[in-house]
């Protein structure tokens, strides 16, 4: 094993406790060694000369900017000694391989290795795909074709034109033969009739001529494209062939010994970039060189892409599409980890509080960290709450959703014609929300307005991206309140309801740059997402009187 990879700490870590458990990766506050084993490698990121990758935090430094997730491993080695792995998600200065940091789990860029040799297959078929769609030949064919269409249509028109005129033609002299001899009427008729028949024959003999013409045409066109089509379906099998022979290549060790494939994992359908991630890397390695995992965390190093919001230097949990099955049905199988958060009830010991109520509606102040609707695993809930403390209520009791981590003001509708009359009032916008938030830092400007589409993060629910192209609209106007301590406290006004929206708008560099307080997905954890619902303004669908309830955040 190379000494290069499994390193000692540098920082001396004698007073140091071990954790009792392995990290839950998914949501965790890292332990101390993983700080100190990631401070050293920011250390070395800062001062390294291995390497050169542009991470947009030099000014006029050349090349793409090209943030990265890095990771470390605190790990132990059969000696009991403590020491740590470093990794970095996908490719790195354009390379799989940089001193000090752990492989990737099959290196698809090796130059003898099967990949490039298929992938160059791959590529002499596109490039004959290519030559064959250019090429003069059948551009000619097929200009040939559409003429041959074209002239047929104009002769077939003409020759049905000729028809309909000598059809009229023969009416009128129908119409002269009123002075004519019975034998001279038949006889006419008899040469009009010969000459409507000759006319039919020539446009059948006509159109079976041109059908000829187009299909042979066709035939000549066809002939160069089956040859395309061949081609492709040659690339489609081959492509096939390789991503099967990738997807058993990168195969994943436990602490057993145990090999899965990432096709196993993902039933041959995973993710782009999966087992590219920081730590499966990281994980595997050291269940292959027989280390023990202490401890585990991963960071963001350098500008934050467009659409995600990633701080520099900030950790973050690994992410789930693509992670997830593949450290909780495999890798993590044995670990002794901390608990799962997901699964445990954050309303327990909270409640609700009824700050407005008649007959027909009530108004509830939601607590922090409570789920406003029943989730996948913890069913307590507001409607689960309300349910209860409402038994007699007939409609769908929740008007519109909180976050789980917002606090504030929710609508509850006891009845059907209630909640249809007050979600008329959300559709048609006319309902006035203010949010009250604490932003960890000092804005510059008194008020504002943000205009950032949204979408979810399919390779990491339910995280929001800005996105032009899919996004959905999402606007917020802003007023500053009063700065305190180094921190921001404003008023959110949204004009639409988007899952995040006043989260991300805070955090982006397009936004406000300021995460809330506490907000664990897109800044820091606290005690608490510093972002209460704090006013709703609604007419009352009785009285049609205008009622505003306001409740104070805690903080």
């Amino acid at each position: 094993m190379s000494k290069s990879i499994f390193q000692p700490f540098k920082t001396n870590i004698s007073g140091i406790t071990l954790p009792e458990k392995f990290t839950f990766p998914f949501y965790y506050e890292p332990h101390e060694l993983s700080i100190i084993a990631a401070n050293e490698l920011q250390s070395y990121l800062e001062t390294q000369t291995d390497f050169e990758h542009n991470f947009g935090l030099k000014e006029n430094q050349e090349g793409l900017v090209i943030g990265k997730m890095f990771g470390v491993l605190v790990c132990q080695n059969q000696d009991g000694e403590l020491g740590y792995l470093w990794a970095f998600s996908g490719k790195l200065a354009g390379v799989n391989h940089l001193p000090y940091f752990v492989p990737t789990i099959f290196d698809m860029l090796q130059e003898d290795g099967f990949f490039r040799k298929e992938e160059e297959v791959l590529n002499a078929i596109n490039r004959q795909i290519e030559i064959l769609e250019n090429s003069n030949e059948l551009k000619n064919k097929k200009i040939q074709l559409e003429n041959t269409k074209s002239e047929a249509l104009s002769d077939i028109q003409n020759q049905k034109e000729k028809i309909k005129r000598l059809k009229l033609e023969r009416d009128e002299k129908r119409n002269s033969f009123a002075n004519l001899s019975t034998s001279e009427i038949e006889q006419l008729e008899l040469e009009l009739s010969e000459e409507s028949k000759k006319e039919s024959i020539l446009l059948k003999k006509m159109t079976k001529y041109w059908n000829f013409q187009i299909e042979k045409a066709q035939k000549e066109v066809n002939l160069l494209l089956d040859e395309i089509n061949q081609l492709k379906e040659e690339r489609r099998v081959k492509s096939g062939a390789l991503q099967q022979k990738l997807f058993a290549e990168y195969s994943f060790l436990n602490q057993f010994g145990e090999r899965k494939s990432i096709g196993e994992i993902f039933n041959n359908n995973p993710p782009a970039g999966a087992g590219e991630c920081a730590a499966p890397k990281l994980l595997h390695y050291a269940f292959e060189h027989h280390l023990k995992p202490i401890a585990m965390a991963e960071f963001w190093w350098g500008q934050s892409p467009k659409s995600e919001i990633r701080k520099h230097k900030q950790f973050y949990p690994a992410c789930k599409s693509k992670c997830e099955p593949i450290l909780f049905s495999h890798m993590l199988r044995g670990l002794e980890m901390e608990s799962n958060p997901f699964q445990e009830n954050p309303a327990e010991g909270k409640n609700i509080e009824i700050v407005y109520e008649d007959d027909v509606l009530a108004v509830i102040n939601k607590p922090s960290e409570f789920l406003s609707v029943p989730g996948k695993i913890i069913s307590d809930s507001v409607y689960q709450r309300v349910k209860e403390l409402y038994p007699n209520a007939t409609g769908p009791l929740i008007v519109h959703r909180l976050d789980m981590s917002t606090s504030g003001l929710m609508l509850i509708a006891k009845d059907e014609e209630t909640y249809v009359k007050l979600q008329s009032q959300f559709i048609k916008r006319t309902i006035k929300k203010r949010y009250v938030a604490l932003l960890d830092g000092i804005l510059e400007d008194n008020e504002g307005f943000i205009d950032l589409p949204l979408r979810v993060d399919l390779d990491d629910r339910p995280r929001q991206l800005v996105c032009y192209e899919h996004g959905k609209t999402a606007q917020t106007n802003w007023e500053k309140i009063e700065v305190r301590n180094n921190q921001t406290l404003v008023y959110f006004y949204p004009i639409t309801g988007r899952t995040h929206q006043l989260r991300v708008h805070a955090s982006h560099e397009l936004g406000l740059k300021t995460p809330i307080v506490g907000d664990d997905l897109y800044g820091s954890k606290a005690n608490r997402l510093h972002l209460h619902a704090e006013s709703l303004t609604f007419e009352h669908p009785n009285s049609k009187k205008e009622i505003t309830i306001k409740v104070n955040a805690d903080f």
